[in-house]
């Protein structure tokens, strides 16, 4: 979400910005200050890059990774639910066929 006041950039604009980084030779600090934007975002959006690339930190994952793992947290997090209603509805038949 971010505030009212969060601007948002096209994925070219971020290329461009992150291809300038890479061959003006200058300093991220001072391409972000040419482009009137913030040096954190464009820092952040040149380390995604440098992660996408397999340059990145060891251990950071890439963009694709992150959307992989987004997406098995969200099936581990449904099969536990199912797994949930069938432990309580095999607990209810077990009862039933007490009776």
């Amino acid at each position: 979400m971010g505030s009212k006041y969060t601007k948002r950039y096209t994925e070219e604009f971020k290329r461009d910005a992150i291809a300038l980084v890479d061959s003006s030779g200058k300093t991220v600090t001072a391409v972000a200050r040419e482009l009137g934007i913030s040096s954190e975002s464009l820092r952040g959006w040149y380390r995604r890059a440098k992660a996408d690339r397999g340059e990145g930190e060891s251990g950071e994952l890439t963009s694709a990774e992150r959307v992989e793992l987004k997406r098995l947290r969200k099936e581990v997090r449904e099969q536990q639910q199912t797994i949930e209603i069938l432990k309580k509805a095999t607990a209810f038949f077990v009862k039933e066929n007490d009776r």
